[in-house]
């Protein structure tokens, strides 16, 4: 029989199709599923004497969801110190020279860690670009095993480095190195493998996606001698994913890259694209007519180059759900955030304090955001039958009161450091802020001794040097 647990005395904000809100709210967990919502009396005469987590004070959501960020970046985030240039190159270095299965599984440990602490239960993870290490699956797996350890759902998304091909790879062993040549071919066997041993073989813990690399000019050493070989690997990429039956991302797109991925045959139900800066009106309505999902990251740098015109692709049709983009170089996965960053970036654009209300950015990290993975059915809102994944947030604080307008304090005030208690398929991960499952100590020491391992290996230590221009100076020269 399975076991049951009841959250009880909350304020349940359901995020289901009524967008029900129940205050003084219960949800009977049976198992690593939602059984049952209602009002805590009645649940608890129709289940007495069932073990329970008080809620009392508390906003109870369904968990988070991220839907793009980038495998490697919390062990990176700074580099460079500010200098957006300098930190691509040196990612595009380290991952593909000085990464090893130890880095990954340090970076997967504490990504999963911030985004526990952060009430995200589900994130998604780019493992295939910047030089990321798709040339053998022990990389992407202890990524992966790093995750489940945490207990964070992982949606990993291995794919093939941009071209010129073959990529150059290295192996370590202590302080030695060996250079390998890994060809396109090579890179999407092991994406094969991958989908083969990871993808949905553990109660859904762990799920891939196929990523393909976007080109044009400027972006990961593009020119116009190898500009027509991303077309090509994009493609056999997305017959991989479709013959798989798994999800196709892309990270980076902006206006006429969208264009190109629809004459390329990419677009669909089960693609993600990210950033999409940009873009023009038959993008969007290419975007909302094929029903591709978008990632909308307004924290990122990207969204300081262009713009992701939201409104306009959601108001078109389309899904869009509000990303992290990863921790680097200068971010978080604190999605509370993210929404306020949304809001304020779109309502500057449109001058116009009306755009973008609260409870659309709440949908954007929970229904939305679920629906942009494939996983609304699983995930993303609160019903019976759908995974027991839930985050609990203490709108005890002085900065989220007085008590009146519990939903707008939520959206517009709250932070990761508000989150209190994170259940995953029914397993109690945190509680209290004390998470349960790994050493935070450990974890974060494990990372510190990661980073310093790969920036010696590349010979890259300078790049956590304090720049010229951080004091005194209203801009880096």
């Amino acid at each position: 029989m399975a076991t049951k647990r009841l959250i009880v005395n909350g304020l349940v904000v359901t995020m289901d199709a009524a967008r029900r809100v129940i205050e003084g709210g219960a949800v009977l967990v049976a198992g690593d599923r939602i059984a049952a919502i209602g009002d805590t009396a009645a649940l608890r005469e129709a289940h007495p004497g069932t073990a329970e987590i008080d809620a009392s004070g508390m906003a109870v959501l369904p968990g988070l969801v991220d839907a793009h960020a980038h495998a490697g970046h919390t062990l990176v985030k700074t580099l460079g110190g500010g200098d957006g240039g300098r930190w691509t190159q040196a990612v595009e270095t380290l991952y593909p020279r000085g990464a090893t299965p130890d880095f990954w599984a340090a970076d997967g440990a504490l990504a999963a860690l911030e985004r526990l602490k952060a009430g995200v239960t589900t994130g998604l993870s780019i493992f295939g670009a910047y030089g990321s290490r798709t040339d053998d699956p022990a990389h992407a797996e202890a990524h992966a095993a790093a995750y489940r350890r945490v207990g964070v759902r992982s949606v990993l998304c291995p794919g093939v480095s941009p071209p010129p091909y073959p990529n150059r790879f290295f192996d370590w062993d202590g302080a030695t190195h060996r250079e390998r040549q890994v060809a396109l071919e090579d890179q999407l066997a092991v994406c094969a493998t991958l989908v083969d041993r990871l993808h949905d073989v553990d109660g859904a813990a762990v799920r891939i996606m196929l990523c393909a690399p976007v080109g044009y000019p400027g972006r990961h050493g593009l020119t116009p001698e190898n500009a027509g070989l991303y077309p090509e690997a994009a493609k056999q990429v997305r017959a991989l994913s479709r013959a798989r039956g798994v999800g196709f991302t892309q990270d980076g797109h902006k206006g006429g890259t969208v264009r190109d991925a629809m004459a390329q045959g990419l677009l669909g139900p089960d693609a993600l694209l990210s950033h999409c800066i940009d873009l023009d009106e038959a993008e969007i309505r290419m975007v909302a007519e094929t029903g591709t999902k978008i990632a909308h990251n307004p924290s990122a740098n990207m969204s300081i180059i262009g713009r992701c015109p939201a409104i306009e692709l959601m108001e078109a049709g389309a899904t869009v759900a509000i990303c992290s983009d990863g921790t680097a170089p200068d971010r978080s996965f604190d999605m509370f955030r993210h929404m306020t960053q949304a809001m304020h970036y779109h309502r500057r654009h449109f001058r116009d304090a009306r755009v973008l209300p609260p409870g659309k950015a709440l949908e954007m990290i929970t229904c939305d955001a679920a629906k942009a993975l494939g996983m609304e059915a699983e995930i993303g809102s609160l019903a019976p039958g759908k995974r027991a994944d839930i985050t609990l947030v203490d709108l005890r604080k002085p900065h989220l009161w007085p008590g009146d307008m519990p939903l707008y304090r939520l959206v517009c005030f709250a932070v990761a450091a508000d989150v209190d208690t994170v259940m995953v398929g029914g397993r109690v991960l945190m509680q209290g802020r004390r998470v349960l499952t790994v050493a935070e100590e450990a974890v974060m020491e494990d990372a510190t001794r990661e980073i310093g391992l790969a920036l010696a290996r590349t010979g890259l230590e300078a790049m956590t040097a304090t720049p010229p221009g951080f004091w005194g100076a209203t801009r880096y020269g």
